[in-house]
């Protein structure tokens, strides 16, 4: 069926291109059967919505077609309405339920039906989602003979939700329904009270005032309370790591598990792999061998280098797996291997320029360390596992735990990247007792390690903040280059002048660690910054500058999932430096609501152990909307969850620095007056600045605007200095 939609878009049968999809469906001997799956197969909704009508501005083809097949008498009317509103009532991806919502107004049902599926209309407007529950009021509104019972009583539903859209025409509803029947003003003004908890005080005043000419008395308009300071609970400590994988089977299960999910999105599964293969390619490589292989035949397709994304890690882990089960296959691999090992030695230690600014130095490390345990894994062999395997599930590892694994290696040769990695890993406060105790050892491996103790961890970098602007338009056809953000704020870190072997590392004084600079927006979106906070969990501030142009994607390119690395950096230590702020002001922004709810438990997490700064945020955040390259809008909702969750002091301070570039930009961006009813709520919370620019000028204007009017809340509600 679903195959059936598609070839609606761009049939199979070349001479059927040109002609009407409403022509090919009337046609169609596969119309009667198929259609009523429609609405029974999850996500076929969407398929309704791939063809756009010409010349209907955002109308849809498909569902144009059926509708007009449904008034010829061509399929069944009757049949497409009940199927829309089962589907509908039954749920689907936003996207699906897009194209089912678009067809039922296609469909234009008469009073007399709705009004016959009133029950099912009004589950729809308390409960779907806002656009099915926005046509479902509209469907409903011109029923009059719905009953005003089961109305009132799923207005207390609507009146509660978030949607101001769909709750602006509640009220308007319960307005109208209030002067048709005058002897139930006292119901009306009752379920209007549901509204007094709504966080738009537009809407509270609205419904206040409605419910005030119809006798009501209950007090809709006081805003929230909040508390005057932040009071969050501290953050947990990160929980252990998970213990070594000793067993073959284990060792399978695991790798089959991580090719079957999202692989490369998680750290530690990574780290356990590939510790759990070097371990048992000592201990037992027969059974390694036995239990390893048919995996990875299983999974042998989509795992291999993929040329077109620099940063791919795919064919280093799975050679490194083959060559761990089967030492003869190594042979053909270490050629690559050692190509990689000596760039990441030319950059990385010896600092010469980055050869490619879409790899940051930190992937580097990860994959100079996949190649060098993929070139040993075939022929030597680490009996007790990685050095640097963490202890701690951010990425940490613990100072004692490393003092006995280097002690067990005895004479053998650390590998080096993989020493590297272990003095990456461990805490960043010097450490005299134990660099003594690392010392005694004697090995050139536990001297380094004696060094790192002594000297503690890497320096802050110098970091540098600037507007970086997009790449250049390649020649020809550019296909997305005008979906780019015009520019994106970028933070690069440059190394302060070191020197390297005090820290136990190899390398320069211009250490490559710690000289980055990222590509400009539309070259470094390849979604692996997920790994990277658990490689240098006491550094989360140069993490943070790495992932920076993949959570900005989140706001200015609208993809999926890329402010997740948020919570990861949360769960680390060190100083946040400016891009972890910036990073939480993108996710803020961001198109999807598991991004701006990443950014969100980011920001509640910071504040909690007062890392957040939200001066350098909320100027950010400012900035960036009032040149457009967000939406600032989006950050109403989780900022409101920030206040009551237990923020309000980090909201009103982020609130504080954001309004300046909002108020004073020539039209302040939508959504300004939500933020202004935020902060109007928030500012007895913590001192303010002295003034906000713009504030006053705005309002000082005459007129009822929705900006002016909550301008002068907020002047109203700012405490006496900060007049």
């Amino acid at each position: 069926m679903i195959g059936w939609l598609r070839d609606l878009y761009f049939p199979s049968v070349a001479r059927l291109r040109s002609r009407p999809v409403v022509d090919r469906l009337r046609e169609d001997p596969f119309l009667e059967p198929l259609l009523p799956h429609v609405f029974t197969v999850d996500g076929a909704g969407e398929r309704l919505t791939e063809l756009e009508a010409p010349g209907t501005r955002g109308r849809f083809a498909v569902v144009l077609a059926l509708a007009g097949l449904a008034a010829e008498r061509r399929v069944d009317r009757g049949v497409m309405l009940r199927g829309c509103l089962s589907r509908l009532l039954r749920g689907d991806r936003p996207g699906s339920l897009r194209g089912i919502v678009a067809l039922l107004i296609e469909l234009e049902p008469t009073e007399a039906e709705v009004t016959a599926d009133a029950g099912d209309y009004l589950r729809l407007l308390a409960d779907a989602p806002s656009s099915v529950a926005t046509a479902a009021q509209k469907l409903l509104r011109g029923a009059p003979g719905v009953e005003l019972d089961a109305i009132l009583e799923a207005s207390a539903a609507v009146l509660r939700r978030t949607d101001k859209g769909l709750v602006r025409g509640q009220l308007g509803w319960l307005e109208a329904l209030a002067r048709r029947h005058r002897d139930r003003a006292g119901d009306i003004a009752a379920v209007l009270g549901e509204a007094a908890d709504h966080p738009a005080i537009e809407l509270r005043e609205r419904a206040g005032a409605l419910a005030a000419r119809l006798g009501g008395t209950a007090p809709l308009v006081a805003a929230p309370a909040m508390a005057r300071d932040d009071d969050l609970p501290p953050p947990a400590p990160p929980a252990p790591a998970p213990p070594p994988i000793t067993d073959p089977d284990e060792l399978a299960e695991e790798v089959a598990a991580f090719y079957s999910g999202r692989p490369f999105t998680a750290l530690l599964p990574l780290e356990r792999i590939v510790d759990g293969a070097v371990r048992l390619a000592a201990a037992d490589r027969p059974r390694l061998r036995a239990a390893l292989l048919p995996v990875l035949e299983r999974h042998r397709e989509g795992m291999g280098e993929h040329g077109w994304d620099p940063r791919c890690l795919c064919g280093a882990f799975t050679g490194l797996l083959h060559a761990a089960a089967e030492p003869e296959q190594a042979s053909a691999r270490r050629g690559g291997w050692a190509a990689v090992l000596a760039a990441a030695r030319r950059f990385l230690v010896l600092g010469e320029p980055m050869p490619d600014r879409r790899v940051p130095p930190i992937h580097r490390i990860l994959r100079a360390r996949l190649a060098e345990i993929g070139a040993h894994a075939g022929s030597a062999a680490l009996p007790g596992g990685l050095l640097s395997a963490p202890t701690s599930a951010n990425g940490a590892l613990d100072t004692e735990v490393l003092l006995e694994r280097v002690a067990a290696l005895g004479e053998a040769d650390a590998w080096p990247w993989d020493l590297i990695q272990a003095l990456l890993r461990l805490p960043k406060d010097p450490d005299e007792p134990a660099a003594a105790r690392a010392e005694a050892i004697g090995t050139p491996a536990a001297t380094r390690l004696a060094a790192r103790l002594r000297a503690g961890g890497l320096p802050t970098p110098q970091w540098h903040v600037e507007l970086a602007p997009r790449r250049p338009r390649d020649r020809g056809f550019d296909y997305g280059y005008d979906g780019l953000p015009a520019a994106r704020v970028q933070v690069t870190a440059a190394s302060p002048p070191m020197d390297a072997e005090r820290y136990g590392l190899p390398g320069t004084e211009t250490y490559g660690l710690l000289n980055a600079r990222s590509g400009p927006p539309g070259e470094s979106e390849f979604g692996w910054h997920e790994l990277w906070p658990g490689l240098l969990p006491w550094d989360r501030g140069l993490v943070a500058a790495y992932a920076l142009p993949e959570i900005a994607s989140s706001a200015d390119l609208d993809v999926r999932g890329r402010a997740d690395a948020l919570l990861l950096l949360a769960e680390t230590a060190g100083d946040p430096g400016p891009a972890l702020p910036i990073g939480v002001a993108y996710a803020l922004t961001a198109r999807h609501e598991q991004d701006r709810l990443a950014g969100l438990d980011t920001l509640l997490l910071l504040a909690a152990s007062g890392a957040f700064d939200a001066e350098t945020a909320g100027t950010h955040l400012g900035a960036l909307s009032a040149a457009g390259a967000v939406t600032i809008g989006r950050a109403a909702q989780p900022l409101r969850d920030a206040a009551t969750a237990g923020a309000p002091r980090t909201v009103w301070r982020l609130l504080a620095a954001a309004l300046p570039a909002l108020l004073e930009a020539k039209t302040p961006p939508r959504g300004t007056p939500d933020l202004l009813t935020l902060a109007a709520e928030t500012a007895t919370a913590a001192p303010g600045p002295a003034e906000i620019p713009g504030l006053s000028a705005i309002a000082a204007k005459r007129g009822t605007s929705r900006l002016a009017t909550e301008a002068r809340r907020l002047t109203a509600a700012l405490p006496p200095h900060s007049t």
